[in-house]
């Protein structure tokens, strides 16, 4: 048995415990999600978080990351939320100035590849120059599995040497990108007993759960179409029966990107 130390977490890890990653989407987005995000983690199960680099909330979450350096933090790239860091992205936004909505890339109408990459690149760059270290890249909404966005995506990947969520499909061989083993899209399977997780999860030895909580603010009330469910997804977050389910006596290590 081994004792290892991840985050705030101190912990004695075996070889066959099923290692989680709790990951809240949208850090950055505004200050009610920030607050939302950090109770989580600090009084609930959730370890990780993506952080939206144009979101009003950024100076916010990147301010709340550093005071709580057990939480791992990668980069939520965004096409379909708010405006770009750069201009000229004459493919990716509309009239506005605003990035185009998803169905714009899930009905594969053009875009264009050089302006993606300089934009997403920017992105991540925005996020180091915080002297932050991401952890991991996601998406938000998952443009990044759309297929003429992924390549893109991956490059990047490569390019910053880092862990990706694994939403990518089962069609190609990612064996050289870092992944979790299982990608579960619903924050409510934390609800079920620690035998239906277990035996849902038994051919996985990594995994990662998506969530997104929040206390709703204006900006949030104003902006997002998902709304109500991020408070519900805190008050799953940090119940008694998470925190009673996810441990190690239970056989669950609870871990960020990081710790991969």
């Amino acid at each position: 048995m081994q004792i290892k130390i991840i985050g705030r977490h101190y912990t004695e890890q075996r070889t066959d415990d099923m290692k989680v990653i709790v990951n809240a989407d949208d850090f950055g987005y505004s200050n009610g999600v920030n607050y939302g995000i950090i109770d989580a983690y600090k009084n609930g199960i959730l370890t990780s978080t993506t952080c939206l680099t144009n979101g009003c909330g950024f100076t916010h979450a990147i301010q709340l990351a550093k005071e709580n350096s057990g939480l791992g933090v990668g980069v939520h790239l965004t096409l379909t939320s708010g405006q770009p860091l750069t201009g000229n992205l004459s493919s990716l936004t509309d009239s506005s100035g605003n990035f185009k909505n998803i169905s714009h890339y899930e009905n594969k109408f053009y875009i264009d590849t050089q302006e993606l990459y300089v934009e997403w690149k920017t992105q991540i760059e925005k996020f180091l120059s915080t002297g932050l270290k991401p952890t991991h890249l996601d998406s938000h909404h998952h443009v990044n599995n759309l297929p003429n966005i992924k390549p893109v995506f991956l490059q990047l990947a490569a390019e910053y040497n880092l862990p990706v969520r694994n939403n990518l499909g089962s069609s190609e061989n990612y064996s050289d990108i870092q992944m979790v083993d299982y990608f579960e899209r619903q924050p409510e399977t934390i609800l079920k007993t620690t035998s239906e997780i277990k035996n849902d999860y038994k051919s996985y030895e990594t995994i990662e759960i998506m969530c997104h909580p929040a206390y709703i603010d204006k900006v949030l009330r104003d902006s997002s179409s998902f709304v109500t469910p991020r408070i519900e997804e805190l008050d799953i977050l940090t119940s008694k029966h998470a925190k009673n389910t996810f441990t190690i006596a239970n056989g669950f290590n609870l871990i960020n990107y990081s710790n991969l």
